[in-house]
């Protein structure tokens, strides 16, 4: 189930997509755009720059949250709200790719954290 996390859903297919400037829309509204964007199998993920919504704080959003992305309107859907982004782990752009930091990560999205 942790690869499913970092794993784009099969149904959906953005692998290929590059989702850099995408909008981002949670449950509940708009949180920002999308900053960086891995489709590495296993770590796949969403960086995401919150802009003015938390004082400019960036999140990674693992890709298996994501749950529509719209190519024309160049906007992602992500199936969390915005307070599960808001209090989500510090960003660290030095460790994005760090097992220990997705593993955090993980744990704050996967079953045992707020969003199941």
């Amino acid at each position: 189930m942790e690869h499913e996390l970092w794993n784009y859903p099969a149904a959906m297919g953005p692998a290929a997509l590059d989702l850099v400037d995408y909008e981002v829309e949670a449950r509940d509204g708009s949180i920002g755009t999308v900053d960086a964007a891995t489709n590495a199998v296993d770590v796949a993920h969403l960086v995401v720059d919150t802009g003015k919504w938390i004082f400019g704080r960036k999140v990674v959003i693992p890709a298996g949250l994501v749950t529509e992305v719209d190519e024309a309107g160049h906007k992602v859907w992500v199936d969390l709200t915005k307070e599960q982004i808001k209090d989500s782990p510090e960003f660290d752009a030095d460790r994005t790719i760090d097992p220990e930091y997705l593993g955090t990560v993980g744990s704050y999205y996967g079953p045992m954290g707020p969003v199941r």
